[in-house]
């Protein structure tokens, strides 16, 4: 995807600091009157998620009054073409860049160590700050990194891929993986910033911003006609990177992830919805061992399979069915699936963190907007969901 120079966004009919979300997260005014903030509010936390072109600029803002010494956790790529915008909004302040190889396969503990030991031979201690300045795995390396480090010091989170900025960034999730599932060991470290820049997003291959996008499109689908209708109706424009569609789909998706967070900080009810496409989608990726298919893409897998699921067992109906797999369908092609069976799938459910006491559970699409949560499901009956799914996606013979 060619690079495009940012544009100035076009005003938003919601305007900053118009009303409080109903979960209690409140649009709180912003720099420059056209684009929101969205304040998370935790039993224990609570701190603003800033969607803004220029957003990087503002991390001095967010610096504790007496941080210690500063590290970024980034990768190279990353710092190559955004680093310069963070070193000159750090200012004065010294920081140490520490280097992560990305890639999902990395996302292991032996790499938290190693940044751990980095960050002791210059000199960090309790007073320090994590700055997670990348895409959804720096983040939650980082955040993981920040929450395990001398029992804890602070992070800010400045995402610079779509799905960190609509999804991983937002809500203090922080993990590694293991080889028999993704995110397995982790905790809830939640930052004391967000800052998110769309501007960055026009430097993205083509395909991790498409990735981005069914993430985009599951909130939709979860929580919001709104969203869902623009990425059904609208697919050329958001493909094409219209600045104002893509502020407009970040910063709904943003809002719908701090009032569910708001409302369920650690996954004990509503923050589930979140998953919806994610139990077969995790699936996928390790049976493909995190080297096939970006995140965005097995979630894109997860939700055809979700959403046939949702049919067969009459949570949904056909029309709205249709149109669903259609929209998934309007953001591909993914990798190809060819090798992966749907029994080796369905039999790496067991290992997800969502099974609870040997139960899968599932988030079944009820329509635009709604969702329900089920467990116990007929085994046969998610085998045939899947198995559909990849026929769906195999090559015409």
């Amino acid at each position: 995807m060619a690079a495009r120079s940012p544009a100035t966004p076009a005003p938003m009919t919601r305007k900053s600091g118009e009303r409080e979300g109903e979960m209690g997260v409140e649009m709180s005014p912003c720099y420059n009157l056209c684009m929101p903030t969205f304040t998370v509010r935790t039993p224990g936390a609570e701190y603003p998620c800033v969607v803004e072109r220029g957003a990087i600029g503002q991390a001095d803002l967010h610096l504790p009054p007496k941080s210690g010494k500063i590290f970024v956790v980034t990768t190279e790529d990353v710092w190559d073409l955004h680093g310069p915008k963070l070193r000159d909004a750090l200012g004065k302040r010294a920081f140490h860049p520490l280097f992560f190889p990305g890639g999902e396969e990395r996302k292991r503990i032996a790499e938290v160590e190693d940044l751990a030991d980095q960050m002791l031979a210059q000199g960090a201690d309790r007073s320090s700050l994590v700055v997670a300045f990348g895409g959804g795995i720096v983040g939650d390396l980082g955040g993981f990194l920040a929450a395990i480090f001398m029992r804890g010091v602070p992070v800010i989170q400045v995402p610079t891929t779509l799905l960190a900025q609509v999804d991983a960034a937002v809500g203090g999730k922080t993990g590694a993986n293991l080889r028999g599932g993704k995110n397995l060991v982790g905790a809830f470290h939640q930052p004391r910033a967000v800052l998110i820049d769309p501007a960055v997003l026009t430097t993205l291959p083509e395909r991790e911003y498409r990735a981005g996008l069914y993430e985009v499109l599951k909130t939709g689908i979860i929580r919001s006609r709104r969203l869902f209708e623009i990425m059904a109706l609208d697919w050329r424009r958001v493909l094409a990177l219209e600045p104002h569609v893509v502020d407009d789909i970040v910063a709904e998706s943003v809002r719908i992830k701090a009032e569910v967070v708001s409302a369920d900080e650690k996954e004990g009810d509503l923050r589930r919805i979140l998953n919806f496409g994610h139990t077969i989608g995790h699936a996928l990726e390790a049976e493909t061992a995190y080297s096939r298919l970006l995140h965005g893409e097995a979630v894109s897998f997860g939700m055809r399979a979700a959403t046939h699921l949702s049919l067969r067992l009459g949570a949904l109906d056909a029309g709205t069915h249709g149109r669903i797999i259609e929209c998934i369908g309007a953001y591909g092609p993914i990798p190809s699936l060819a090798g992966v069976r749907a029994e080796a799938l369905v039999a790496r459910l067991g290992s997800d963190k969502k099974t609870i006491q040997g139960r899968v559970h599932f988030v079944l699409a009820e329509g635009i907007g709604a969702t329900r949560i089920v467990s116990g499901v007929d085994e046969e009956i998610v085998l045939e969901a899947t198995a559909r799914s990849l026929a769906e996606l195999a090559p015409a013979a």
